[in-house]
């Protein structure tokens, strides 16, 4: 127990650029949920278009991003664009390559809720001459959202956790500050240990907040468990 004091002084010593750490952080995992959510939503009307190839298009771009590393774009974003004369700073590299990722998530997340929508609803709609885009703003999305709720609060939670790995492209957040820590005190059993509790105290509090707003937006007589 007396072995842990040094550490925790030193965690003190170094707990401005820890909590400057923690915050960007948090102003990351925010803002690529925040992204991701609105540009799943486009993509997933998208995935509804009249149109075949706009449909094939759509479907590849979820499969790709789906199927491929996280770290591959951002990687190649880092990378690739100062060679296209792109310079960007790695905030916004991170924001621009997690949200190209995450919409495709939360699209299909949408996709498999709207599978389950009641066609005879969307019949009734466009029966009352409602336009497409009426149908999707007015019926398709709110309940579509709804039922992926768990789903959707899954992928804010996931995003909390992959935001540990953009270190990789010099954002210097949470767990790279931890790194630096690590790195000078040489004490990396208890930093990372302390690391591991921090981050599991942000995903409880996200998860606490997540299954509030579930309960809150459940749809009575319907599926809750799109995605999870």
């Amino acid at each position: 127990m007396l072995d842990a004091f040094p550490f925790f002084a030193d965690v003190i010593s170094y707990w401005p650029q820890i909590v400057r750490g923690l915050r960007d952080t948090i102003l990351l995992s925010a803002t690529i949920t925040a992204t991701g959510l609105v540009g799943g939503i486009g993509v997933f009307a998208l995935t509804l278009s009249s149109k075949p190839s706009i449909r094939y298009l759509t479907q590849s771009y979820i499969s790709l991003f789906i199927g491929t590393p996280l770290i591959v774009f951002l990687f190649l974003l880092y990378y690739g664009l100062p060679n296209l004369g792109v310079t960007l700073s790695p905030f916004a590299i991170a924001v621009f390559g997690f949200t190209l990722n995450v919409s495709a998530y939360n699209a299909r997340y949408l996709t498999i809720a709207y599978k389950e929508l009641d066609p005879a609803e969307l019949e009734s709609g466009r029966a009352q001459g409602f336009s497409r885009f009426q149908v999707f703003r007015l019926i398709t999305a709110p309940q579509s959202l709804r039922m992926s709720v768990p789903a959707l609060t899954n992928q804010a939670i996931q995003n909390v956790k992959d935001s540990s790995i953009v270190f990789l492209i010099q954002y210097i957040e949470f767990f790279a500050q931890m790194q630096e820590v690590a790195s000078r005190t040489f004490l990396f059993f208890k930093t990372y240990l302390f690391t591991a509790f921090v981050y599991l105290l942000l995903v409880s509090v996200v998860v606490l907040i997540a299954r509030r707003l579930e309960r809150r937006l459940a749809i009575p007589g319907m599926s809750a468990s799109v995605g999870s």
